[in-house]
């Protein structure tokens, strides 16, 4: 078992940024990665410097993009030490990182698997992980759904391992 640490002391570590920004890909353009999606930029960014929402025709450079991802990584840091009450591993913090970067920080808050991680149940809160692969009513893991999806039943199964302590993500 590794330690686990207050999460006020925790931040993300380096492989658990490159794994994120590996997830989420890179578009110098702002695309909308699937249908029925908000337009995201660099590496899933859906908000520019300035605070306002992406639009299509903006565009990045990997420096401006990866800059970027680190400000909103703080933001989901933010979040997650706002509502986890609980010391986590650093294994445990970077897939709720990623987690929270992928749903936001609202959805990861009002979470069950918050809930679960409050109570201490890690076990549990992470398999809440894998319960998150639905995309517009749609289930991810589905074979028929998978385009729609794009790699997201792939990410939570990275995370879901990533948080049990069994592989990098």
């Amino acid at each position: 078992m590794r330690p686990r640490t207050a999460v006020a002391a925790l931040g993300l570590s380096a492989a658990a940024l490159v794994g994120l920004v590996l997830h989420e890909g890179y578009s110098d353009r702002a695309i909308i990665p699937v249908k029925g999606d908000v337009p995201t930029l660099g590496f899933g960014s859906t908000t520019r410097a300035d605070g306002s929402p992406v639009r299509l025709g903006d565009t990045t450079t990997p420096p401006q993009a990866l800059a970027r991802a680190l400000r909103d990584v703080q933001q989901f840091e933010g979040a997650l030490k706002a509502c986890v009450t609980v010391p986590l591993a650093q294994h445990e913090y970077d897939a709720y990182v990623s987690f929270a970067y992928n749903v936001g920080p609202r959805a990861f808050c009002q979470s069950t698997l918050v809930k679960k991680l409050n109570t201490q149940d890690y076990p549990g809160a992470c398999q809440e992980l894998l319960r998150w692969r639905f995309f517009q009513g749609k289930d991810c893991a589905l074979p028929t759904n998978a385009r729609l999806c794009g790699g997201l039943v792939t990410r939570r199964e990275a995370e879901y391992r990533q948080c049990m302590g069994e592989a990098a993500p």
